[in-house]
């Protein structure tokens, strides 16, 4: 067995590099043994825009920290205490660290984990969050498996759809998170605050809810082209100095029944002031779009930000118009999006097809694990392809 691991690391602002560390061992951050643990070969592990994040020095890491927190892996050992996986079962990690012994991970909010963050009730994997290493790398550490796997119950129909069943550890279930949030159902009018991956996956999960008119709101025209050619409305933000309206042109109505921000405090203006970075630009225009008794959804990133312009956004303070939302008796939920809530379903409905533009939706291109820093440089430029690495080439291209 290989005693050495090949991963992506932090080694400064818009620096990452392939290290090579030491392989795994079966044990948590603070050494402690972890026979319910497992040690995966990665099969499939992608980069995020909460990459980008600490990328750009926004969410501070410590130096050397391996990133990413989208995988999908093949069991390759099992701790002693783990009963229901076997060596050679391929299986998606939810992002968030999860215990499932806890009072919130027994209520299913797994997103809030009481006891794998003994700093805070949030852990994750590839942030400063209860210090359990990224999985963009040829192998990782996942702790609590029995609880945490979703085994995928094909092997060779889940290669076909490998692509697809790779969103399924974070940015599918985190925008199907943002729309039952707000509400979606069968016949609901959307609003989808931008067209990045998560947008977009947003927007594919919106039309499997059986949402009607689905509009996205975006300033880059080349993600507009590739939700509009999937059945969405488009309103391009750059050019648009009144949401209401714009929603008016396309739905006969100002408002919409349900809205989710899936920008986060990278978001900008309207129209004239689009290139200005506001930071809580996005909660307030899904807050200004959505009708009175609607919801939101806030599955954007917001918290402290070292590197931002003022104080206040340094320190996580964001002026919301929440005078003007108060009247309309606004339903809002925000945060990190609960991953094993969904899993399992979205997975199935991969597997049987009903979620049928999903790849185009995402626009994957698979890459070795060489080229990541590379692709780190092309994201952080606003490309729009999402990136997948394929640490060991089992990803046909």
């Amino acid at each position: 067995m290989t005693t050495k691991n090949r991963a992506v690391a932090f080694h400064g602002i818009k620096d990452v590099r392939v290290d090579e560390l030491d392989f795994p061992k079966l044990e948590m951050p603070n050494g402690s043994a972890a026979p319910h643990g497992v040690i995966l070969k990665i099969v499939a592990t992608n980069i995020c825009g909460s990459d980008l994040h600490i990328y750009r020095g926004s969410f501070p890491v410590p130096e050397g920290m391996v990133l990413g927190h989208e995988m999908t892996g093949q069991v390759l050992e099992v701790g002693s205490d783990v009963q229901f996986l076997q060596e050679g079962d391929l299986v998606s990690v939810p992002f968030n660290v999860a215990c499932g012994r806890c009072r919130n991970c027994r209520a299913g909010r797994t997103e809030v984990c009481e006891t794998a963050n003994p700093e805070q009730a949030c852990a994750a994997y590839g942030f400063n969050l209860g210090d359990f290493q990224g999985g963009q790398a040829e192998y990782l550490f996942v702790p609590y498996a029995d609880f945490q796997l979703l085994r995928f119950p094909d092997q060779e129909q889940a290669m076909e759809k490998i692509l697809d069943l790779a969103v399924l550890s974070d940015i599918l279930p985190t925008a199907f998170h943002g729309l039952m949030s707000a509400g979606a159902k069968p016949g609901s009018t959307v609003y989808i605050a931008g067209a990045g991956p998560v947008g977009r996956c947003a927007a594919a999960a919106a039309r499997l809810l059986g949402a009607s008119c689905i509009i996205v709101g975006d300033q880059d025209a080349s993600r507009l082209e590739l939700v509009r050619k999937h059945g969405c409305e488009t309103i391009d933000l750059s050019t648009t100095e009144n949401l209401q309206d714009a929603v008016n042109d396309i739905l006969g109505e100002p408002m919409v029944d349900c809205a989710v921000d899936c920008v986060g405090s990278e978001a900008h203006g309207l129209g004239s002031a689009s290139d200005e970075m506001q930071p809580i630009a996005a909660v307030n225009q899904v807050l200004d779009v959505t009708r009175p008794g609607g919801a939101t959804g806030i599955i954007g990133i917001y918290g402290p930000d070292p590197i931002a312009e003022t104080k206040a956004e340094q320190e996580g303070t964001f002026p919301v118009d929440f005078g003007k939302a108060w009247i309309k008796s606004p339903h809002i939920i925000g945060g990190q999006a609960p991953i094993m809530r969904y899993n399992r379903q979205l997975m199935m409905s991969i597997l049987w097809d009903r979620m049928p533009y999903l790849t185009e939706m995402v626009n994957p291109r698979v890459i070795s694990l060489d080229e990541a820093p590379q692709a780190y440089a092309e994201f952080d430029q606003g490309s729009l392809e999402k990136f997948v690495i394929d640490p060991h080439g089992m990803i046909a291209r």
